[in-house]
Formats: C-alpha cells, sequence, structure tokens
C-alpha cells in the first residue's frame, strides 16, 4: 500500500472539510482501475493544533513510520513510512515541516499554505502547492490600488509569515507604482486588547481612505470587532485572499465595517458526487468524526470519561437539509485545491509505476483544469476579484467582478459597488501658478503647494496650444468641406477640367498636412516625437507633389502646340500617379533611414536656461531633419517655377495663376522658418513650426480650391465649357485676323487645351 497523510489543527470545521474531502478523493482513486491498478492509497491524519512542536513531532512520526494504518476501517499491521504529506494550513508551521522532510525527499503538498518564501527551492526541495503564491497577490493588490488611482493608504498584516510575507511584496510593489504608506501595522489573535485598541487608534487618527489588509480571518476578526465598537466605519477595505472570502466574517454585522470591500480570492469549482459522499458520513461507520458531530448537532456522546445525560448522540443524525459550515459546499475554493493536491499524488505515482518520471512539469487534467507545478513548486494563479455587496435579503455575498490569469497575464474588472469611490491622497494636485515642496519626515506624496516665483510659470493655464490645435481642425474641417463640394459637383466642368483625382489626392493630403500639427502640441512622448517631423514632411511632400503634377499637366498642354504633337501621352493619368509615388517614396526612404539609425526622443532641456527644465523632443539627427525640410523645399522651387512660366497662357480659368501665387506664398514662409526655428527659445520653437505648418496649409488650400468653390457655389452660371473656352477663341479670333494670306496657320493653344484634357472627355469647340 501507498500512504496519503493530513496534518489537521485543533477543532475547525473547514478542517473537516478538508479531510472529508481527502476521503471522497481516496475513494474515487481506488475505484478507478486505470489510474493505479494494483495500489490502495490510504491515510493517517495528526491535528497540528498550529503548534510548530506538535507539527514537528508528527512529520516526524510520519517519516520514521512507527505506527499502525488505518484504512476504510480496516488496519494495515505492516509499518511504512509516508510516501507524501498533504498540509499544512497555515504558512509557518509548513515552513518547518518542509525545511525538515526536505532531506528525506517526501513532497509536501499544501492546499492553503501561501506564503512566497515556500518558493525558494534550496530550503524546501520537496515543497509543493496548489493554491497561488503570495507573491502574484501581494503584486496584483498593489496593481488593483494603482487602477482606482489610491496614492495614500493604510497596511494591517497578520504578524506570521503568511502576513509579513505577503506585506512585504505589497509595499514593494506599492512603492514602486508611486503608492505611500501612511501607516502599517501589525496584529495576532494571541495579542492583547490593548494591542489592538492601540491599532485601533492609529486607524482613526489616519488620513488615509483606503486599507489594504493581509490578515488571517481571524486575526482580522478581533480587530473588526473593536472597530464596531467605537464606530469607525466609512474606509474602503482592501484584502487578501485569506479574510476577504471567509464565510465568518461576511456577516451584516460587521458590513459596517467591511461593507465594499474588494480582494482577490483563488477560483471556485464544482466537484461532482462530493456533496453526497458528505451527506454519508457517519460517526458510526467511520471513525474520528465525534467531534464534529456534537459541534453540529449540539449533542454529547457517551465515553469513559462521561456520561450523556443532556441531549446524547446517537450517531444516526442525518445532514441532510443542515444549515451548517461544515455543509457549504457552493464555491469549493480551498476544498478543490485539496482534490487537486490527492490527485496530483496520485498521477505522479502513476508515473512513477509506468516508468515516467524525470520528464519534468507534466501537466494532469484534475477536474477539467491542467493542473501542474514549475520549477518552484508552484501551481499557476488564478484569482476571481470580488466585491463585498449586502444582497436585499440581508445578508453580504461576495460578488465576481473580475478576473487574472497570471499564466495569460490578464486582468479583467468590472462593476464593481461602493458607497462612494473614495479619494485617498496625501495632498491633492497643485492648481496652476503653485509648486510642490516636501513635507519634512513625510512620504512623497505629502507636499504643501506654495507659490510659484515671478517669471517661473504663469498663473493661467496656457492658451497657445489650445488656440493652435483649434486652427488645425478648424483647416482639416474646411478641407474636408471643399472635397465635399468636389465630390457633390464632381461631373461639372470645372471640377473636370482641373483634374479631380489629382485634386481630390491634394485635399486628402492637406487634411494630414492640417493633422499632423496637433503631434506638436503637448508634452513631448517617444510615439509624437518619432511622429512629429516625419508625418510632417511626408504629409508635405505628398501635397507638394500632387500641386507639381498639376502644374506639369499644365504646362505640357499650354506648350503642345506643334502640328501633330502627342506630348499628352508620355503624362496621362497612369505617369501623374507614378510622378506622385516616386516623389513621395523619396521622403519615406529618408524618414524610414531617420527613424532607423537616429531617431527623435523626449528629452529633458536643462542647458537653455538655469531655472528652468524645458521638455523637447530632440532631433536625434539635424543632418535628417534638414534633408526632409531640404527636399520639401526642391520640390517647391521646382513647383514654383514651372507655374511661373505658365501663369500668362491664355485661359478663363488657367490654374498655374494660383499655383504660382499659393507657391510663392509657401516658399516666402518656409524661407522665413529657417531662421526663426533656430533663434527661438523652448515652446516657441514648437509654436513657430506649427504656424509655418498652418500657414502654408491654409496658403495652398485658399489659393488653389477657393477659386474654384466660388465659382462652383456663387457663380454657377460661369461652371461651363463654352466659359471656359472663352478667352483661348478670342485669342485665336484676334491672331487669325493679322495672319498673312497664303501662310501655313500654326494650331492654337486650343488644340493644346484639348489634348490636356483628353482623359476628361470635355469636347474642344472652334
Amino acid at each position: 500500500k501507498s500512504y496519503i497523510y493530513l496534518h489537521k489543527k485543533l477543532l475547525n470545521v473547514y478542517e473537516f472539510q478538508t479531510v472529508a474531502a481527502i476521503m471522497f478523493c481516496l475513494e474515487q482513486i481506488n475505484n478507478n482501475t486505470d489510474l493505479l491498478p494494483g495500489v490502495s492509497l490510504g491515510y493517517k491524519i495528526y491535528d497540528s493544533c498550529s503548534s510548530m512542536p506538535m507539527a514537528m513531532s508528527a512529520a516526524m512520526a510520519l517519516v520514521n513510520g512507527n505506527e499502525e494504518t488505518v484504512y476504510l476501517n480496516r488496519t494495515c499491521s505492516k509499518t511504512s513510512t509516508a510516501e507524501a504529506i498533504i498540509g499544512l494550513s497555515d504558512s509557518s508551521t509548513t515552513r518547518g515541516v518542509a525545511a525538515t522532510i526536505g532531506s528525506f525527499q517526501i513532497p509536501l503538498i499544501s492546499h492553503t499554505a501561501t506564503c512566497a518564501c515556500l518558493s525558494n527551492r534550496k530550503e524546501y526541495p520537496s515543497f509543493f502547492r496548489t493554491i497561488p503564491s503570495d507573491f502574484f497577490q501581494s503584486r496584483t493588490l498593489a496593481k488593483l490600488v494603482k487602477h482606482f488611482g489610491w496614492k495614500w493608504i493604510g497596511a494591517i498584516r497578520s504578524d506570521n509569515d503568511y502576513g509579513n510575507g505577503g506585506m512585504a511584496t505589497f509595499l514593494q510593489e506599492a512603492q514602486n507604482e508611486g503608492i505611500c504608506v501612511e501607516f502599517s501595522e501589525s496584529i495576532y489573535r494571541t495579542y492583547p486588547r490593548e494591542k489592538f485598541l492601540k491599532t485601533v487608534d492609529v486607524i482613526k487618527k489616519s488620513s488615509a481612505k483606503v486599507i489594504v489588509a493581509f490578515s488571517s480571518s481571524a486575526d482580522l476578526a478581533i480587530l473588526v470587532k473593536e472597530l464596531l465598537i467605537q464606530n469607525v466605519t466609512g474606509l474602503q477595505w482592501i484584502g487578501s485572499e485569506s479574510w476577504v472570502s471567509s464565510v465568518n466574517l461576511a456577516k451584516p454585522v460587521n458590513y459596517r465595517v467591511l461593507g465594499g470591500a474588494i480582494g482577490f480570492i483563488i477560483s471556485s469549482a464544482v466537484i461532482p458526487g462530493l456533496k453526497e459522499f458528505f451527506l454519508n458520513i457517519n460517526p458510526s461507520k467511520s471513525p474520528g468524526w465525534n467531534e464534529l458531530w456534537e459541534n453540529i448537532f449540539n449533542c454529547t456522546f457517551a465515553t469513559q470519561d462521561k456520561a450523556a445525560n443532556i441531549n446524547p448522540c446517537t450517531g444516526s443524525e442525518s445532514l441532510q437539509g443542515i444549515n451548517h459550515v461544515f455543509m457549504y459546499l457552493s464555491e469549493l475554493r480551498i476544498i478543490n485545491n485539496v482534490y487537486k493536491a490527492v490527485y496530483s499524488i496520485a498521477y505522479a505515482l502513476h508515473d512513477l509505476l509506468m516508468c515516467r518520471d524525470g520528464q519534468g512539469p507534466f501537466p494532469w487534467q484534475v477536474n477539467g483544469e491542467n493542473v501542474y507545478f514549475d520549477e518552484n513548486g508552484d501551481s499557476v494563479a488564478r484569482y476571481e476579484l470580488v466585491n463585498w455587496q449586502l444582497t436585499e435579503d440581508g445578508t453580504v455575498k461576495y460578488i465576481t467582478v473580475g478576473l487574472y490569469d497570471a499564466s495569460l497575464n490578464v486582468t479583467e474588472i468590472a462593476y464593481l459597488v461602493f458607497f462612494k469611490i473614495p479619494v485617498s491622497v496625501c495632498s491633492e494636485s497643485c492648481h496652476p501658478g503653485t509648486r510642490k515642496a516636501a513635507q519634512k519626515g513625510r512620504p512623497n506624496c505629502c507636499f504643501d503647494c506654495i507659490p510659484c516665483a515671478d517669471g517661473e510659470i504663469s498663473n493661467t493655464t496656457e492658451i497657445m496650444g489650445e488656440i493652435l490645435a483649434l486652427f488645425s481642425l478648424f483647416g482639416a474641417c474646411v478641407t474636408l468641406g471643399i472635397a465635399a463640394v468636389f465630390f457633390i459637383h464632381k461631373d461639372t466642368p470645372i471640377v473636370r477640367a482641373n483634374n479631380s483625382e489629382l485634386s481630390f489626392l491634394l485635399l486628402f493630403s492637406l487634411t494630414l498636412c492640417f493633422l499632423c500639427s496637433l503631434t506638436f502640441i503637448g508634452r513631448p512622448t517617444d510615439w509624437s516625437c518619432l511622429l512629429r517631423h516625419t508625418a510632417f514632411g511626408i504629409t508635405f511632400v505628398l501635397c507638394i507633389s500632387c500641386v507639381l503634377g498639376k502644374t506639369i499637366v499644365v504646362l505640357m498642354a499650354f506648350r503642345a502646340t506643334l502640328p501633330g504633337s502627342n506630348v499628352m501621352k508620355w503624362f496621362g493619368p497612369v505617369q501623374q500617379r507614378l510622378s506622385v509615388f516616386a516623389f513621395t517614396s523619396v521622403q519615406i526612404l529618408i524618414c524610414t533611414l531617420w527613424l532607423t539609425i537616429v531617431p527623435p526622443f523626449p528629452y529633458k532641456n536643462l542647458k537653455s536656461s538655469t531655472e528652468k527644465i524645458i521638455l523637447e523632443c530632440d532631433l536625434g539627427s539635424v543632418v535628417a531633419f534638414y534633408a526632409v525640410l531640404g527636399y520639401i523645399g526642391f520640390l517647391s522651387i521646382i513647383c514654383f517655377v514651372l507655374a511661373f512660366f505658365a501663369r500668362k497662357l491664355p485661359d478663363n480659368f488657367n490654374e498655374a495663376k494660383f499655383i504660382t501665387f499659393s507657391m510663392l506664398i509657401f516658399c516666402a514662409v518656409w524661407i522665413t522658418f529657417i531662421p526663426v526655428y533656430v533663434s527661438s527659445p523652448g515652446k516657441y520653437t514648437v509654436a513657430v513650426e506649427i504656424f509655418a505648418i498652418l500657414a502654408s496649409s491654409f496658403a495652398l488650400l485658399f489659393c488653389i480650391f477657393i477659386p474654384k468653390c466660388y465659382i462652383i457655389l456663387l457663380k454657377p452660371e460661369n461652371n461651363t465649357k463654352k466659359h471656359l473656352m472663352g478667352s483661348r477663341g478670342s485669342a485665336r479670333a484676334n491672331s487669325s485676323q493679322h495672319r498673312p494670306q497664303g501662310r501655313k496657320q500654326t494650331p492654337d493653344r486650343a488644340s493644346a487645351h484639348r489634348r490636356a484634357h483628353t482623359h476628361t472627355h470635355i469636347p474642344s469647340t472652334h
């Protein structure tokens, strides 16, 4: 036979549940001929009474194996040592036993010992547990506190390995998250009342509205009792798994103090057949249940030392319909850990018998869940976030409102019930015109707000960024409005005659130009610094490429005056798209190299002023920045020159005139920008660049598109083919009157215009 043993504390209903759960598991395993064929598992139970000497004595007895063993009402005469031990229920005694039996290589599997210290494989080489380590719970609690913005808290802990270890991890993580702790008090059930009263007095004098309690339910229950006596309510409690899921603590009377408490607990489970097994427990059939029976039915068994004179127990009482903690089997959180512990031993023995040892962590399917231990003997941390809520019938329930799974690094938080979400900070944020001044001897979360000296900071909120942002959004909205007008009137002559495809692409690029200025506003970040100049450079080149394409179309059309000229076939719609793509690709390549080799980044400028710290975006590479600007300037100059040559060509609506004027403003703005940019200090450097972006964008938008919109919306009678061709017809008539007779006529430029717009399907007239 192989034997499994359980340590049990003093008379405790929950420990009796653990015993019954182990008996149920053993019965299932022994009836399963596939899991351990030919092998039966037995058990031996010891009571450690949460005492280290008693726990060590029991451990030594299990290691030596000098006693008879009871197995399902049968006595095995052969002596044997334990194959594995399940227990203990608290971290302190578990540490002592785990350190002792580790040298014997006997596995110790705990279902409730959560101290992170037990993950030390050198000290506890044979320790395993089916409950998550407090290392995960402590870190998750700190993140929960940060999630609600609580920067000023109090801390309560049990004065044992569980409380001290869990709170130490929490405080370290809280410090990393910028959370300050006003007080940290320890409690323990054996402390005198004066010590608890001192803790209550500390809580009453504290300004923190949130308390994190890493404590056992037994210890916290004594503190809550004193808080109720002194009516200390209205605090937000955040609890560790040990007490936040306690049925004994979650009572209406305690809700005055702990109402709305939140915390993480281990996941619940369903174990088929367990309740039926519990209902069949009877002291007349199984030894060792007399104490529990007396507790449940308030009766007495007759023994050699005493007679059952009052309300004697018969042993035949039924547990059916009994309202007792022993029969609370709706969630099975701890019992499920016991269930997994027993089955993990059974599967390990199965692997050993099948010569499958040494394969590392091997997940077993236990009750529909993958169970395995990592290199530290820990199981995967999975928690439910619960919130104490008062139900309509007046009972207190802890309702699941979130989940945490360390294996997936996932945290989900749903709706929480508070009386009112408290604000827990030591000092309120300073208003504009004031600065923080540390309070001597207090954490950095506590400070005074004193007026800033003259010239350090404005006592009003800076509105420059808001004004520039409004202009950026206004420009984008106007551009989208013009695009809508063009789309609605896309079949009219003025839209078709001005290369509608490039016009829509130009409007799209202008929208991006306006929006990219928003990346310059606000506190510099990694992303904003990367996007600022690269987004601006690429969108402006796309914009200038479209304007350049429109200019080339106009120039080639009106210069193609020779008979039989087919120059327009070399710059048709396909070639126009390719030219825009080619020009823009060069800028994309420059920006890609910039971001890859020496990208911009945020930094604190301490050199510009000895009294101020200026938050800026370092260019990373000045050469790349000026390469981006230089390429924009190069395309702009080419576009300006070509548009200038075509500005006087005959046409009622020659687009080159407006392009020339827009590019003149564009070039003037950016030529002026360079010296102003270099000489502007601090925030004005960014403001100058935003102004240049907006001014040049508005120039292109208004000069090129407003005249067209004027005719479309206000002068629709001029939006005709006849009006567009009118001046060219007059020019041709005047020139033919002075042409010598008999001389071969040269085609007028109307034919060139006709070729320029063949792809727009506007027929030419003479």
